[in-house]
Parts: structure tokens; C-alpha cells; sequence
């Protein structure tokens, strides 16, 4: 083989390799508690939407704030502060995955993903049991 082959071929392994290591996401999943242990650095929390507690989104004064609790896996609870406006059906979420950083003990999410209840689950029941009627 040529040295210019050789030398083209390293390139393009070099290449793959950076543009493999850029695409890859390197935040973590965590509790509210490892969240505080990593103070200041990107990571994932899974919760619940705490109901009890002030929902603050006022579009008047601030459109972008918006204030909640949330419990994570764990049974953490923590306020968690999002720059941005409250996502459409909020309240109706079964499950939040909130990516965002820990400072002074309030989570900042940068990122909000909802898990929605399913609209489908009670058309899915009543289908088995027309179906089991129809059966008899």
C-alpha cells in the first residue's frame, strides 16, 4: 500500500471515531440527591408531578417562568424551575423525565419530556369486554 493510502485511511478512522464520541449524549440518570452531588452538571431526573404543592406559570407577568415540585424515584421532592412555558396537558402527565442542572438546591430544567396518559386504555377495556359478551 501507498503511504498516501495509509495516511487516508487513518483519517477517515480518526474522523468516525470524533464524530462517534460528539453524537453521544453523556448525561446521566439520577435522584434529586445525586442531582445535588453533581452540582452544576447536566443530568436526567425521572419523577412524578407533586399536585399538592404550587404549579406557578403566570404568561401575564413572566411567560417564561414556570414553577413545580416534583418526586423523583427515589420519594425526593424538590422545586424544579423551567425558563419557558408550561407545556400544553402538564397537569395530566403520568411521568416527567427533566433534563437540567442542580444549583443552590433547586433543580433548573432545560428540558421537560411528559409521559401522557394513554386516551386508549378505557376504548382498549371496553373492546374486551364487548368482546366477551359477544362470545356468551
Amino acid at each position: 500500500m501507498k503511504k498516501l493510502h495509509i495516511v487516508g485511511l487513518v483519517m477517515v478512522a480518526i474522523s468516525i471515531v470524533i464524530i462517534i464520541l460528539l453524537s453521544q449524549d453523556y448525561t446521566t440518570y439520577e435522584a434529586f440527591s445525586g442531582a445535588i452531588k453533581n452540582e452544576g452538571k447536566d443530568v436526567k431526573v425521572v419523577g412524578n408531578l407533586v399536585l399538592t404543592k404550587e404549579i406557578a406559570y403566570d404568561p401575564k407577568t413572566d411567560a417564561n417562568y414556570f414553577s413545580f415540585y416534583m418526586k423523583d424515584k427515589e420519594g425526593g421532592e424538590n422545586k424544579v424551575i423551567f425558563k419557558g412555558a408550561q407545556p400544553q396537558d402538564f397537569r395530566r402527565s403520568e411521568q416527567l423525565v427533566l433534563t437540567g442542572k442542580m444549583k443552590d438546591g433547586v433543580f433548573y430544567a432545560s428540558n421537560i419530556l411528559m409521559k401522557c396518559p394513554s386516551k386508549y386504555v378505557n376504548n382498549e377495556i371496553k373492546v374486551v369486554q364487548e368482546a366477551s359478551l359477544i362470545k356468551k
